[in-house]
């Protein structure tokens, strides 16, 4: 059973290191083609943000989001690996927030084949995040079993 628990989790990290480490090679001097990615996306979350609380002198930059993301990605996949719930914590933390950012099927129209795309890969990444639920769920429950009670040994005459 250890076995297979260890291989389950590299399997489902696998998605994460790999993404981090091509992440990692293409980051370059501006970020990659990740952090062109998400420079409008982060740009309409800062005007989203001044419009609720006013204008801010709140700057998101792509690369460095992007930095994080590779942290996220790639420590919480080790983490994982070896069992750790800090690994499983910081994953969480990293699918929710950029899922929502990433995949924004709600700025689609519902016909539009775009949404469709969207809304699978968004519904893929919230699986993730709700296995990663699983795992720390799992890992609470086994660890706050019941010791076994000691029979008691017969006392010799």
């Amino acid at each position: 059973m250890g076995f297979f628990s260890f291989l389950g989790r590299l399997l489902f990290a696998s998605i994460f290191i790999l993404s981090a480490w091509q992440m990692f090679n293409d980051f370059g001097e501006d970020g990659g083609p990740a952090a062109k990615e998400w420079a409008p996306k982060l740009a309409r979350v800062k005007k989203f943000i001044d419009g609720i609380i006013g204008k801010t002198n709140l700057h998101i930059d792509a690369k460095t989001f992007v930095a994080a993301c590779i942290f996220l990605k790639g420590l919480g996949g080790l983490l994982f690996v070896l069992g750790s719930s800090f690994g499983a914590y910081l994953l969480i933390y990293y699918l929710i927030l950029t899922t929502p950012l990433l995949y924004d099927f709600y700025n689609y129209t519902a016909g539009k084949p775009q949404f469709f795309r969207l809304l699978n890969e968004f519904l893929q990444y919230a699986a993730l995040c709700g296995a990663l639920l699983f795992f720390l769920g799992m890992k609470n429950s086994l660890s706050r079993k019941q010791p076994k009670k000691k029979t008691p040994k017969p006392k010799a005459a």
